[in-house]
């Protein structure tokens, strides 16, 4: 059963969209506009999330590290298949980075957050946004929105609300990840400053958590997303009696590398 409430997640991304001219010229980086595509493929990727969570699939363990990358295939191209075949080769080199940076893959998020388990679910939220933000980064492209994403997947599987942009919130958001997205993770520049740039974040997703952003219980239903069939039934684990029972059965887009060490 879905838990978003999609229809104030669009209507928040197009708020920013509609005022992004204002909200650059505050920033001390400016960035690109929010294109009609980049709101409805963000909106195809909290879609995802909520997928991933109705389905209870942890996308930190063995064999489900594909969904994260499929966040990021979504944030990027969206589902639409015939737009993914013509980025294909721009699809698997992010596989293969993903798969295979020693310093930035998906190797580093895994054991950073089995390192961190104890931390309070702002924190160990912010930390994931971090490690997948800084230097080396984990995708080639899209690491902010898929960040944003990540930390909502993370924060909603502890009952939280996702993290949404907002016009309000915005300023607060870009800077500090210009300055995430130009610090490297690892080195002693990184044990000096990455703890503080934690600390400050995670304070910043918890002052930002809006129970709007959730169904009331009485208004959550089956999802019928078309990222739906981008989960594979057999990855659903422990299946509770009412849930899961209208999902197809799809295909991955992809298979889990199987030469990569993915344990922490």
């Amino acid at each position: 059963m879905g838990l978003l409430n999609l229809a104030a997640i669009k209507s928040s991304l197009r708020r920013v969209q509609r005022e992004f001219e204002s909200i650059n010229r505050r920033l001390s980086w400016q960035r690109d506009p929010m294109s009609d595509v980049v709101v409805e493929n963000l909106l195809a990727g909290y879609t995802f999330v909520d997928v991933l969570i109705d389905w209870d699939i942890d996308v930190f363990s063995m064999g489900k590290h594909k969904y994260l990358l499929e966040l990021n295939n979504i944030v990027l191209c969206g589902p639409d298949q015939t737009l993914r075949a013509e980025f294909a080769q721009h699809l698997k080199a992010t596989e293969k980075r993903f798969y295979d940076e020693p310093e930035g893959g998906i190797e580093d998020i895994v054991e950073w957050r089995a390192r961190h388990l104890g931390a309070s679910v702002w924190k160990l939220a912010a930390g994931l946004y971090v490690r997948a933000l800084g230097k080396p980064q984990l995708f080639i492209e899209g690491n902010h929105r898929t960040g944003a994403l990540l930390a909502s997947y993370v924060l909603m599987r502890a009952g939280k609300p996702p993290f949404v942009l907002t016009v309000e919130n915005a300023v607060a958001y870009f800077d500090p990840s210009t300055v995430i997205r130009n610090t490297r993770k690892l080195g002693p520049i990184a044990l000096f400053r990455l703890p503080g740039i934690n600390k400050r974040f995670a304070r910043f997703l918890e002052d930002q958590a809006d129970p709007r952003y959730l169904l009331a219980p009485d208004e959550r239903t089956i999802s019928d997303s078309p990222c739906r069939p981008l989960v594979d039934r057999s990855d659903v684990s422990n299946p509770t009696p009412g849930r899961h029972r209208a999902a197809p059965a799809g295909t991955p887009l992809f298979e889990e590398n199987p030469h990569v060490r993915q344990d922490p």
